[in-house]
């Protein structure tokens, strides 16, 4: 007997993470349409994805902010919306707050909209760790689901906006959801030539043997959690978690400077980094508990940052 196929919704599903799941989903046997407005998501990201004929994929070339959105969710009816598009870089929420708000805040209205039209689809989102909680004392660190959430960027308070708006089309409109805070997630198909994913800009120039820059001292700390166990963990989070924000992240904090040193000696090239000044809106530190998942989805990260770097440097060198 074949596999029930489902219809899910992905947004963002040319781009980095967004690609990722698209094929775990096509890999499951659902049928998957992909909406995105390719100004940083890529079809090439998709090659895999629309080379398997058996695979049941369809593309719209869509801006979130549009009311279209609302029109293809609820011509399409999916059980499940993941949304992953939005306006993701920090420093272009500082010098333009209000085009992050359009894409972040009034792009999951577009989706919730959509999914209240379909029937009440569960939506999976994206929701950022590394700025919902602002910056965490040592003491707090890894910091947990219940820690207070006061982020610092627009960016971040665009992210916690929609988290309020996913509570309350829960209870207005039954619309069920979970959000995942994500730490600094990395792999493959990360865009080494943007302004963030330091470890695609660091592989990428120290397989030119070039040497990276280091916003600051770099002892800044972040929680890097490999792409294939975020994709796992939105793959849970289709059934289970409803209702609530679970942290995505390994726990561990580790720093832009002991990055950089995993990374040189990954790639055997040993030019010292290049420091420049810190860049505006940036936390200090962070790192995320990932206990709340574990519990709630069975979730947890496997994959070491060594592990995880190889599979960048083996992706670019192909």
């Amino acid at each position: 007997m074949s596999r029930r196929r489902d219809r899910v919704l992905v947004t963002g599903g040319a781009g980095f993470i967004g690609s990722n799941l698209v094929d775990r989903l096509l890999a499951e046997g659902n049928h998957v349409d992909v909406v995105d407005d390719l100004t940083t998501g890529a079809l090439s990201n998709l090659a895999e994805a629309r080379s398997e004929p058996a695979h049941e994929m369809t593309f719209h070339q869509l801006d979130i902010r549009s009311g279209a959105l609302v029109e293809v969710i609820e011509r399409s009816r999916p059980s499940v919306i993941f949304h992953l598009a939005a306006q993701a870089d920090v420093r272009v929420s500082v010098e333009r707050p209000v085009f992050d708000a359009e894409v972040n805040v009034l792009g999951t209205l577009r989706v919730l909209e959509g999914a209240r039209a379909a029937g009440g689809a569960r939506v999976v989102f994206a929701a950022s760790g590394g700025t919902l909680y602002g910056d965490v004392h040592a003491e707090d660190l890894p910091a947990r689901e219940s820690h207070e959430q006061r982020p610092l960027s627009p960016y971040g308070v665009s992210k916690k906006s929609a988290i309020d708006y996913l509570f309350a089309y829960r209870e207005l409109h039954s619309v069920e959801f979970c959000a995942l805070a994500l730490g600094n997630v990395y792999g493959p198909r990360q865009d080494p030539h943007g302004e963030a994913g330091v470890v695609a800009i660091f592989a990428d120039r120290l397989l030119r043997g070039e040497s990276v820059t280091v916003y600051g001292d770099g002892d800044q700390t972040r929680d890097f959690v490999f792409v294939d166990d975020v994709v796992d963990a939105f793959v849970r989070a289709s059934t289970r978690g409803g209702g609530l924000v679970l942290n995505i992240g390994t726990g561990r904090e580790v720093s832009v400077n002991e990055l950089a040193t995993v990374m040189g000696e990954r790639a055997a090239v040993s030019a010292p980094p290049v420091h420049a000044p810190p860049r505006p809106g940036e936390l200090r530190r962070n790192a995320l508990d990932p206990e709340r998942a574990e519990i709630h989805l069975g979730w947890k990260s496997w994959t070491s940052l060594g592990d995880g770097v190889q599979a960048v440097f083996d992706h670019l060198r192909r």
